[in-house]
């Protein structure tokens, strides 16, 4: 038996998210069939990140075990041409049998992307967040300071969350949150930015935290709250206490960093 690791990328749009669902088409389901076609066997992949619907993806990871003889390299080539044009495998190969996607340690990095103007575009629209309001880009990264490091990261995650259904832990370590800003020289809105990226990269992440991470962080760039006030929500360990989910089409899933897990 051998364990092959692939690295996915997918347009989550038409997708009720990563996971199979009793209703709904998803980027798990989509890929078991097609690499069960490939080898004649019934595959069940086993995914890194489960990412909701809408949401997309450049470096997902997941494995599978297979008696089939291809090379490992070869894989990613062969499952493509029997996957829909939204999904694709990046890269493949072949991993140590014991490797496992969610229990190895990794640094997880995700991407949330504003479309910060007057205006809508409409090229954007499925793959980033759009904000009319003026955003105050150094008020945000001051309070996005306050969350590196580790801490109880309860306010950020809904409290229908499986982690705290099961009574997991809620503690978590961010490492780093870079927040940029990209003017688009066609609009001249004052305050407005064009295109922002929140870049977030941590040891793990709860269900919906970086959404609601960029939510909050929306806040204090309208004016709402300001950049200390962070402190308290996260202190609060309570939901309510938090901005907003950011919608789904913002975020990416950039990738996941094992070292040198082979």
């Amino acid at each position: 038996m051998r364990r092959i690791k692939l690295i996915i990328a997918y347009d989550g749009t038409n997708y009720c998210g990563w996971q199979i669902q009793p209703t709904g088409k998803s980027i798990e389901g989509c890929i078991n069939k097609a690499v069960s076609e490939l080898t004649g066997e019934d595959i069940h992949v086993i995914g890194a990140s489960r990412t909701d619907s809408g949401v997309h993806a450049m470096g997902n990871v997941a494995v599978f075990d297979t008696e089939s003889r291809i090379p490992g390299e070869k894989f990613a080539y062969a499952i493509n041409q029997r996957l829909p044009e939204d999904i694709r495998i990046s890269a493949s190969e072949e991993t140590d049998i014991s490797f496992h996607p969610r229990k190895a340690g990794c640094i997880k990095t995700y991407r949330y992307t504003i479309f910060n103007e007057r205006i809508e575009d409409p090229l954007r629209r499925l793959y980033a967040h759009f904000c009319y309001y003026p955003l105050n880009i150094e008020k945000m990264r001051e309070a996005a300071s306050f969350l590196l490091g580790e801490h109880d990261f309860r306010s950020y995650t809904n409290p229908d969350s499986q982690v705290l259904i099961e009574g997991g832990s809620s503690v978590r370590e961010i490492y780093s949150i870079n927040i940029e800003a990209e003017h688009d020289r066609r609009y001249i809105g004052k305050g407005h930015y064009g295109l922002i990226t929140v870049t977030i990269r941590g040891n793990g992440f709860l269900y919906n935290m970086v959404r609601i991470i960029v939510g909050t962080l929306l806040r204090v760039g309208t004016g709402l709250y300001e950049p200390e006030h962070i402190k308290e929500i996260t202190e609060a360990r309570d939901r309510q206490a938090a901005g907003p989910t950011a919608p789904a089409r913002g975020l990416c899933l950039m990738g996941l960093d094992y070292g040198d897990e082979k």
